[in-house]
């Protein structure tokens, strides 16, 4: 077991060079969000956004476009029925999210079908919440062998068949082997299984147990793995920020919200880069 820590992640953190363009951080696609659970992706959208993707596009129900642009002017929106603009944007799109909020309707699972059948092997693609479900409950293939799941012990028991008592380290690793896949593993302290290893977050804390953390998770870890080339640095990178900014902030607060997470993003960025300078 590595442990994950501030010095872990320090000098991973990407600088930003003097002559560069949005386009040089990637493209997130971001699809979630059915018409009851749209604050979900927007929490993607935001926390890819703060943490540095240089564009980022959501796939979401229509309901949701209004709030969505309100909140963030600096995403684009698709309706989650318009195939060919979803296809235009996933054959250029760097990493893919889906899963949050999208829920588990058949329209959800023709959606997710319809996603995996356009990924190609270089896209990089996290799957959060309602995706987790279907794809357990339908049997769907891991699309390729960059792919990133982000379950808490619910969904990794549905995933895996793992009761969470048994979801022991060496178990989770073979489960992981089988499906040929990333496993951020969310709990008090998270643990990354990746081929070769595993890494458990040291930070992290009960204030962060509220709606919306795991969505703000995925839209960090969209951001960062957008942005660097090393796929396990960007994850890392993103695993920890998360909880070290709750940390932060729980040392003051009873609760911490996933929007006051995100908006201390940019700093946290800013100050660790500027410490490896």
């Amino acid at each position: 077991m590595n442990y994950l820590t501030k010095k872990t992640v320090q000098s991973l953190i990407p600088i930003r060079k003097k002559s560069s363009y949005k386009g040089d951080y990637g493209k997130v696609l971001l699809i979630g969000g059915n018409e009851s659970m749209g604050g979900a992706v927007m929490l993607n959208a935001l926390a890819a956004v703060y943490s540095g993707a240089g564009l980022v596009t959501v796939v979401t129900a229509k309901s949701n476009h209004a709030a969505l642009h309100a909140q963030l002017p600096e995403a684009m929106v698709i309706d989650w029925n318009n195939q060919q603009q979803i296809e235009a944007q996933l054959n250029t799109a760097t990493v893919i999210a889906i899963g949050s909020g999208m829920g588990t309707s058949q329209e959800s699972l023709a959606l997710l079908n319809f996603i995996f059948s356009h990924i190609t092997n270089d896209q990089r693609i996290i799957i959060d919440g309602s995706a987790i479900t279907l794809m357990a409950k339908y049997n769907i293939a891991v699309p390729n062998q960059q792919t990133i799941f982000t379950p808490h012990l619910g969904e990794w028991k549905r995933l895996s068949g793992l009761e969470p008592r048994t979801q022991l380290p060496r178990l989770n690793q073979i489960k992981r082997d089988q499906l040929n896949a990333i496993i951020v593993l969310k709990q008090h302290r998270t643990e990354i299984y990746f081929k070769d290893e595993i890494w458990q977050n040291q930070a992290g804390n009960p204030a962060m147990a509220t709606g919306g953390m795991g969505d703000t998770l995925v839209g960090i870890l969209a951001g960062m793995i957008a942005q660097l080339s090393n796929l396990k640095a960007g994850i890392l990178v993103a695993v920890f920020l998360h909880s070290y900014i709750g940390d932060q902030l729980a040392e003051k607060q009873y609760v911490v919200l996933p929007s006051q997470i995100i908006q201390q993003l940019p700093v946290l960025l800013k100050e660790l880069a500027d410490s490896n300078n």
